[in-house]
C-alpha cells in the first residue's frame, strides 16, 4: 500500500496528495506549464460515466462548459449575420404538446432568434444571438420546465435511447404485473353472488389490490404526473393532465372506498389504464425511432477516414487521413467493402457500387474510369482510385442531410392544427367530467365518482394527439425507402393535394447527359480525326456539349489562342490552323458561306466544325428520355393530375419529348421569368402546382411553386429551393412519392375521423354511466393503438406501375 503523504504536488497554491510518483510528475508538469486550470475545470467536464447519468450535466457548472469556443467548435455553426445555431438533444419529449411547450418557452428567452423541434427525433435546432444570451442559459431554461437538453452527439443519443427504452420496459413490466394480479383479486367480486364473499375476504382482496396498484401509480404512471404538474405550473393544459386526473382520481377514490368500506373500488381499471397507455406510447416510440433511423444512416454515410494517395520521391505512397481533411484534387484509394469518403470521379479501376443509402435502390451499379462517384456509396467488388471533386460539407450526401434536418425542424400545418385542437379538447374533457360528476351527485352520489373517472379515462386525447405526428413520422421513413427526401415539413400535404405537375425537360424528363448521335464529314479528314479536333477545341470548357464531344476521346494537344464566344462557340488555333466550333450561325459568319451544306435539324442539336476554307463536319447531339418518364406521366394523369412540360429549349426537341412521354400541353423557349409567370398564372386560377426541375435557372420557379421537386443530381441551388428532393435515378420515385403522400393524407384523415368518432360515441356513454372505468381504460387504449397501428400501414410497400419502354434519344439544346 502506498504510504499516505509520500507523493505531493502544489496545485493552485495548495499541496495535493498523489497516488504515485507518475501522477506526481504529471501534476507538477501541468502546473509548471501554467495549465493548472485543468484541475479546476475537469470536475465539470463530461465524464464517460455521465453518458449513463446525463441529468448530472444539468448543473450550472456543467452547462457553462458549452459556452467555451473550443467546445462549441464541434457543434455550433455561426451564420454570416453573427447568430449561432446548434442542434440540441431533448430528453423527456413524450408528446406533441411537449414540443409546443419547449418551442414557446425557448422562443421567449432573450436573444433567441428561432426554435424548431422535431417530435419524431427529439432534436431541436436553436438559433440565438451570442451578444444577448449564452447557450448555457438556454440549456438551463429547458431544465427549468422539467426537460433536459445538451448538444446532440451519437454517444449522448445512444445513452438516452437506451435509458428511455430500459425505463419504459420496466414501467410496462411493473404495470403488467400489477394489472394481472389486481385483475385476479378483482375477479371474485365480479362473479360472486350475494353472500358468496364474506366482508373480511372482500376487504382482504381490496387491501391486496391497493398494495399492488400503488407501485403502478407511483412508478409506472410517474411520467404522467410529472407532465401534468409541469403543464399546470406553466398554466397550460396538455395531454398528461386528464391522464393524471383519471389515474389519481381512480386510485384515491379506491383507497377511500377501501378504508371506508365503500361500494366500489377501481384498482383494476387504474392498472389497466396505465398499462395500455404505456404500451401505446412504447409503440409510438418505435414508429418515431424508425423514422429517425433513416436520418442517422444518412448522417453516418460518410466514413471518418480515407486512404489518400500522394507522390513522394517518384513513388506513390498511401496514408490514412481524416475524411474531413480531403480537398478537391486529392486522389484516394477505396477498397472493396468501404464507403466512399467524398464525391469524385473514377480514375483507375472498375467496380460495382451500392448507392442505396441515397437512392433507396439496392441494385449494384457499374462504375468505370470517368464515371462519377457519390460519397456514402459502398464499393462492392474491386479497389478504385478516385479523384476528389467535393468533400466534407460540399458532398451530395451532406447537402441531403442538411435538407432533411431542415425538414425535421419544421412543423407541418397539419401538426400545428391537430395540436391546437387537442389543447381545446383537453379543456372540454375537464369541463365535461366536472359537469357529469356534478349532475350525478344530484341524482346518485355513489355514481358521481366512477362516472367522472370514466369520462376522464375514455376521452383521453392520446389518439387525437397521435393521429397526425404518428403518420408523418412513419411516412418520412417510407419516403426515404423509395428514394425521396422530404426537405420541408408541409411538402407531404401539398404534394397530396396538388392539381398540376409541371416538368422541366433537360435533366428531368431526360437524363441530362448529351451524347453524340451522328457525325457527317465534309472534309478529307475522317470522322475520328474531326471528333478529336472538336474534343481538343472544347477541352477545358464546362459546356455540356463540349463534355459530350470529349467523352471517350484522348486529347493529345490542346488548342491555343482560344476565344470563347458565349452562346455561339469557340475559335482557336490547333495544329497550326485556325478552327471554329459551335452553332450554325457562328460558323457561317466566319466561312462566308451563304448556307451550310445541310438544312437545320429541328429535333437534334447541331455542332459545326470548320476552318477558314469551309465546314469540316457536323455533330448531332441528343439527350435520352428517361426510361420511366412515360410511366410516370401516365401514373400522374391516372391520379387526376394535369401534367405540363415547360422548357427553355427550342420547340422541336420539346415537342418530341412531349410526344414520347405522353404530355399534351407543352411550352418551349421559356426563360426563367416565363416559367415563373406560368406557375403564377396557374396559381391565380386556383391550381396547386408541383414543379419538377434540376437546373440553377429553375430555382426561381421552384420557389414560386406550391411544392418544388428537385432531382438529386441537379444543382445545389435548385435543391435548396425545393420541398422534395429525388435522390434516386428513377423518375418514377416522384410517382411513388405522390401515391405515398395521398396515402399519408388518407391515413391522417382516417386517424382523425376515428379519434373524433370514438369520442362522439364514448363521451355520451361515459356521461350516462353506461361505461365502467375499466371498460373506459380498454376503449382509450384500443383507440390509441388503432391510430398508431394504422399509421404503421404506411410502411407497407405498394406495387409500382410497370416501367415504360426503353430509353429514347431526342435532341437537346444548350439553352434547355
Amino acid at each position: 500500500m502506498t504510504e499516505p503523504g509520500r507523493y505531493r504536488a502544489i496545485l493552485d497554491g495548495v499541496a495535493r496528495e498523489m497516488c504515485c510518483a507518475g501522477c506526481e510528475a504529471v501534476a507538477e508538469t501541468i502546473a509548471g506549464s501554467g495549465l493548472g486550470a485543468f484541475y479546476r475545470d475537469r470536475e465539470h467536464m463530461p465524464a464517460p460515466e455521465a453518458l449513463n447519468t446525463l441529468r448530472e450535466r444539468s448543473v450550472p457548472a456543467a452547462q457553462e462548459i458549452y459556452d467555451r469556443p473550443e467546445i462549441q467548435r464541434d457543434f455550433v455553426t455561426i451564420a454570416p449575420d453573427g447568430t449561432c445555431e446548434a442542434s440540441l438533444l431533448l430528453e423527456g419529449i413524450t408528446c406533441a404538446a411537449c414540443v409546443w411547450l419547449n418551442e414557446q418557452h425557448l422562443a421567449r428567452q432573450n436573444g433567441v432568434r428561432g426554435v424548431e423541434i422535431n417530435y419524431a427525433t427529439g432534436r431541436a435546432r436553436v438559433r440565438w444571438d451570442p451578444a444577448s444570451t449564452k447557450l448555457s442559459v438556454l440549456l438551463a431554461a429547458v431544465e427549468a420546465i422539467g426537460y433536459w437538453a445538451w448538444p446532440d452527439d451519437d454517444a449522448a443519443r445512444a445513452a438516452v435511447e437506451q435509458r428511455e427504452r430500459r425505463q419504459s420496459l420496466w414501467r410496462i413490466m411493473v404495470a403488467a404485473f400489477g394489472m394481472m394480479q389486481v385483475m385476479m383479486y378483482a375477479y371474485p367480486a365480479y362473479i360472486a353472488r350475494q353472500g358468496d364473499l364474506t366482508p373480511d375476504i372482500a376487504q382482504l382482496l381490496r387491501l391486496a389490490s391497493l398494495v399492488l396498484t400503488a407501485p403502478v401509480v407511483l412508478y409506472s404512471a410517474a411520467p404522467f404526473f410529472r407532465g401534468a404538474l409541469r403543464d399546470l405550473r406553466l398554466r397550460r393544459l396538455g395531454m398528461d393532465v386528464p391522464v393524471a386526473l383519471g389515474v389519481g382520481a381512480g386510485f384515491l377514490g379506491s383507497c377511500w372506498a377501501t378504508f371506508t368500506h365503500g361500494a366500489e373500488v377501481y384498482f383494476d381499471s387504474v392498472t389497466m389504464f396505465v398499462f395500455f397507455l404505456l404500451c401505446g406510447r412504447a409503440l409510438e416510440r418505435v414508429a418515431r425511432d424508425r423514422a429517425a433511423r433513416t436520418l442517422r444512416h444518412l448522417m453516418h454515410g460518410i466514413p471518418a477516414r480515407a486512404t489518400r494517395l500522394r507522390t513522394q520521391a517518384g513513388l506513390e505512397i498511401s496514408e490514412v487521413v481524416p475524411a474531413s481533411l480531403l480537398v478537391r484534387g486529392d486522389r484516394i484509394l477505396v477498397a472493396p467493402g468501404e464507403s466512399f469518403p467524398a464525391d469524385g470521379v473514377v480514375q483507375e479501376g472498375e467496380t460495382r457500387v451500392d448507392e442505396s443509402l441515397l437512392t433507396g435502390e439496392s441494385r449494384p451499379l457499374p462504375r468505370r474510369p470517368g464515371d462519377e462517384i457519390t460519397g456514402g456509396a459502398v464499393n462492392l467488388s474491386q479497389p478504385l482510385v478516385v479523384r476528389v471533386e467535393r468533400a466534407g460539407a460540399d458532398t451530395r450526401l451532406a447537402a441531403i442531410v442538411r435538407l432533411v434536418l431542415r425538414a425535421e425542424s419544421t412543423r407541418p400545418p397539419l401538426v400545428v392544427a391537430a395540436d391546437r385542437i387537442a389543447s381545446w379538447f383537453v379543456l372540454a374533457i375537464l369541463a365535461i367530467a366536472a359537469s357529469a360528476a356534478f349532475a350525478w351527485w344530484t341524482i346518485d352520489p355513489a355514481r358521481a365518482w366512477p362516472v367522472a373517472i370514466a369520462v376522464l379515462v375514455v376521452t383521453c386525447p392520446c389518439a387525437l394527439s397521435l393521429a397526425t405526428p404518428a403518420a408523418l413520422s412513419v411516412a418520412t421513413g417510407a419516403f426515404a425507402r423509395v428514394g425521396v427526401v422530404i426537405a420541408r415539413g408541409g411538402a407531404i400535404e401539398t404534394l397530396a393535394r396538388a392539381t398540376h405537375v409541371v416538368f422541366d425537360k433537360t435533366g428531368t424528363l431526360t437524363e441530362g447527359r448529351l451524347t453524340v448521335l451522328d457525325t457527317q464529314v465534309f472534309a478529307e479528314a475522317g470522322a475520328d480525326c474531326c471528333r478529336a479536333l472538336a474534343a481538343a477545341l472544347g477541352h477545358g470548357s464546362a459546356h455540356p456539349m463540349a463534355a459530350a464531344l470529349a467523352a471517350g476521346i484522348r486529347i493529345e494537344a490542346g488548342a491555343v489562342a482560344a476565344n470563347h464566344v458565349p452562346g455561339a462557340g469557340i475559335e482557336a488555333t490547333l495544329e497550326g490552323r485556325r478552327l471554329r466550333i459551335g452553332s450554325r450561325a457562328f460558323v457561317e459568319s466566319w466561312t462566308g458561306s451563304a448556307s451550310l451544306p445541310l438544312p437545320a435539324d429541328a429535333i437534334r442539336s447541331e455542332v459545326w466544325l470548320a476552318d477558314q476554307t469551309g465546314p469540316m463536319a457536323v455533330f448531332y447531339l441528343g439527350d435520352r428520355v428517361r426510361a420511366d418518364a412515360a410511366a410516370v406521366v401516365a401514373r400522374l394523369r391516372a391520379a387526376g393530375r394535369i401534367v405540363l412540360l415547360a422548357s427553355g429549349d427550342h420547340a422541336g426537341p420539346v415537342a418530341e419529348v412531349a410526344r414520347q412521354v405522353g404530355i399534351e400541353r407543352w411550352q418551349a423557349g421559356l426563360s426563367p421569368e416565363d416559367k415563373h409567370g406560368l406557375i403564377l398564372t396557374l396559381q391565380e386560377q386556383g391550381a396547386r402546382v408541383v414543379m419538377v426541375g434540376d437546373g440553377i435557372n429553375d430555382a426561381p420557379v421552384l420557389a414560386q411553386a406550391d411544392c418544388a421537386v428537385a432531382m438529386g443530381g441537379g444543382a445545389a441551388l435548385a435543391q435548396s429551393a425545393s420541398d422534395i428532393v429525388i435522390t434516386s435515378e428513377r423518375l418514377e420515385a416522384l410517382a411513388d412519392a405522390a401515391d405515398l403522400a395521398r396515402r399519408t393524407l388518407a391515413i391522417i384523415r382516417q386517424n382523425l375521423a376515428w379519434a373524433f368518432a370514438y369520442n362522439l360515441v364514448s363521451v355520451p356513454l361515459a356521461v350516462s354511466g353506461l361505461i365502467a372505468p375499466w371498460v373506459a381504460a380498454l376503449g382509450m387504449s384500443a383507440s390509441s393503438l388503432i391510430v398508431v397501428a394504422n399509421a404503421l400501414r404506411l410502411r407497407e410497400p405498394r406495387a409500382a406501375a410497370p416501367n415504360g419502354s426503353g430509353p429514347t434519344i431526342v435532341g437537346a439544346r444548350a439553352t434547355a
